[in-house]
């Protein structure tokens, strides 16, 4: 299956070079901790999310968010991520609104060293907030999703490495 087949349903594309300028990293060095990372362009035509991961300091996460944006979801059912990685689990993260913080609904995955399709039901994100869950937020409004992320937590300390070639939101005939 062609990730790429319908342009109207991607959230990101990373064969385009100007996609990882819309990204920025945010890390727990806005809670004292030293870990960092990035994204990164790769002329093969995707991202590359790395970076290091330290427990020291209260830290333990990195993560890189899109600048807010209509990401398209209002009809979607799922999110479909074309990654390759080092098997750590990661998260890819949405938040309605512009505002930086607030309530995340995330889904985890843990991809390998091949490139792989994970398909994300948006009916299986959970609602947290700074780590912790929050069942009274209630489900993903998919219409007001405006940001999109990738984190790596959960005391996965040391070197990390998430490849990405695109992002796309899948209605129910495409599951």
């Amino acid at each position: 299956m062609n990730p790429m087949a319908n342009a109207q349903s991607l959230v990101a594309d990373f064969s385009d070079p100007a996609e990882t300028s819309r990204w920025a990293a945010v890390h727990d060095r806005v809670m004292g901790g030293v870990s960092e990372g990035g994204l990164a362009f790769d002329t093969a035509g995707f991202a590359r999310f790395t970076g290091v991961v330290s427990l020291d300091f209260g830290g333990g996460f990195a993560s890189v968010r899109r600048s807010p944006a209509d990401l398209g979801l209002a009809g979607a059912e799922a999110l479909r991520i074309r990654v390759r990685g080092d098997g750590k689990t990661y998260q890819l993260r949405l938040r309605p609104g512009n505002r930086l913080d607030g309530v995340t609904w995330q889904s985890s995955f843990a991809p390998g060293e091949d490139w792989m399709d994970v398909v994300l039901p948006l009916a299986d994100f959970n609602p947290v907030f700074r780590g912790r869950p929050v069942p009274e937020a209630g489900t993903l409004e998919r219409a007001a999703a405006r940001q999109v992320g990738l984190l790596i937590a959960g005391k996965q300390s040391g070197p990390f490495r998430l490849e990405i070639r695109s992002i796309e939101a899948l209605s129910a005939a495409e599951r």
